[in-house]
């Protein structure tokens, strides 16, 4: 039942847009120099409701987020029907949904459905060079099955491991910086934005071949950090009455090892896609639907429920599993990729669209990309809105031609890759799994930092490492 309802939005919208194009075929795209920055309102105001919904009316948001979604993408396809028409209407949303949305958030349900089945049993002690060990494995471990997929499995192993310590907050908000975040930019697995990029055309080990000195640097950087500073707490806590350990130290054992096989299936699909190029495509409303494509997202479905038909429901119950995330992370995206759908065609329009001034910005005194601004623009945006529509974005700004992108401009595709998934992790809200590991913190009894605190947190160790990997790597 739970998978319909994750289901159930998109799968509305497509079978209303089915109805309204029926029998036409779109005879040109949207007319992106024409359209005014009104029609970015309903994406501008859907970023904001998801900024601000869970922090300033929770209950609200938490009932009806589905509905305001819902709201903000219809005025988008009403008003674009009217203008434009049903048929060119049509073909542009479905585009969006059919190829970038559906397996978008099929690739997300496999990761979050077979990570959850992986539980770390046990317990060690938090040591510095313990947590140290621990944030360092998890940041790998994030680019194999996605920040989502590391934070589920290793968040409550560290909580864990420093419950009986008097200064833990600080293990936790480091977590987030790098699992959730910094850890997951070396493969399309890692993090939404990266999977957008494959979606758009970027070769599978692009972000690997092009971000792997970005990382190294801005990862070593903080985990150096976050050794000197445990280690300075740590040694204060000598001096202090001992705190009872709610969970002594036990042997570290790992359960569902099985899902770690069906990780395997997810990686091989998609690798799959990338290489295996049939030439057989079908045709929905004028979009072109690759055989590739829907192989991969059946596999990647069959994989995650085989991984709910073989796990022992006491391993997702102690993991503290349940539909809710990725419920609100479908319904939500859902959303986004139909709002996002006039911006992009605006964008494509560049110096002769409604945001000329934006493209002016990033761009140099000669014509050429100015990638120290891409990297920023695209990394302040995504602290505070979800950083895959915001890669997106600049993706499109920056010519949207993946081809290009990985050659002739490949140091401004790494730049926009880099600003969205590192400066995901200055806020709550600037990556979905980031809000998850803070709740799931705050319930097992760690005094985390509220949103300004733990912007206080990444201002002081992130936004200095992010100037300095900057200048370094894109000034």
């Amino acid at each position: 039942m739970k998978l319909l309802h994750i289901a159930a939005a998109p799968l509305a919208l497509f079978g209303l847009l089915l109805t309204a194009g029926s029998a036409f075929a779109a005879e040109a795209g949207l007319p992106g120099a024409a359209m005014s920055l009104w029609w970015a309102l309903p994406f501008a105001g859907l970023l904001l409701c998801i900024a601000t919904g869970p922090l300033l009316y929770p209950h609200v948001w938490e009932h009806h987020y589905g509905k305001i979604t819902a709201l903000w993408a219809a005025l988008v396809v009403v008003p674009m029907a009217i203008a434009f028409g049903t048929a060119v209407s049509a073909e542009a949303v479905l585009h969006a949904l059919l190829l970038e949305y559906m397996s978008f958030i099929i690739l997300l349900f496999g990761l979050f459905t077979i990570a959850g089945g992986i539980l770390v049993a046990g317990n060690i002690h938090g040591t510095p060079m313990v947590n140290g060990a621990l944030l360092l494995i998890g940041a790998a471990l994030a680019s194999v099955v996605g920040t989502t997929g590391a934070s589920m499995i290793l968040i409550r192993p560290i909580i864990r491991a420093n419950d009986n310590r008097p200064f833990n907050a600080h293990v936790v908000v480091f977590f987030i910086f790098l699992v959730s975040n910094i850890g997951g930019s070396l493969t399309p697995l890692g993090d939404p934005p990266l999977f957008v990029g494959f979606l758009r055309g970027v070769d599978f080990f692009w972000t690997t071949a092009n971000l792997w000195r970005e990382t190294l640097f801005v990862g070593g950087i903080v985990l150096a950090t976050f050794l000197a500073l445990d280690w300075f707490l740590h040694s204060r806590e000598q001096g202090q009455p001992k705190i009872k350990d709610p969970t002594p130290d036990s042997k570290v054992r790992i359960r569902g090892v099985a899902n770690i096989v069906l990780l395997g299936g997810v990686i091989g699909a998609i690798l799959l896609s990338a290489s295996w190029k049939p030439g057989i495509a079908f045709t929905i409303q004028g979009v072109h639907v690759e055989l590739q494509n829907l192989v991969r997202d059946a596999i990647i479905v069959v994989l995650a429920l085989v991984s709910l038909r073989i796990t022992r429901k006491e391993y997702r119950a102690a993991n503290g599993f349940n539909w809710g995330p990725i419920l609100e992370v479908g319904k939500l995206f859902a959303g986004i990729f139909v709002c996002i759908v006039p911006v992009i065609a605006i964008l494509r329009a560049g110096v002769d669209g409604a945001f000329a001034p934006l493209v002016s910005m990033v761009t140099g005194p000669t014509g050429a990309p100015n990638d120290l601004a891409y990297f920023w623009l695209t990394g302040i945006l995504s602290s505070f809105l979800d950083n895959a529509p915001t890669y997106l974005v600049f993706f499109e700004l920056a010519g949207g031609d993946p081809k290009e992108l990985m050659t002739t401009f490949a140091s401004t595709l790494a730049a926009i890759s880099a600003g969205a998934v590192f400066m995901g992790a200055n806020t709550y809200i600037g990556n979905a799994p980031n809000f998850m590991v803070y709740a799931i913190a705050r319930e097992s009894g760690v005094r985390m930092p509220g949103f300004f605190g733990y912007m206080l947190w990444s201002g002081a160790v992130l936004i200095p490492t992010f100037l300095i990997a900057g200048f370094v790597f894109f000034g």
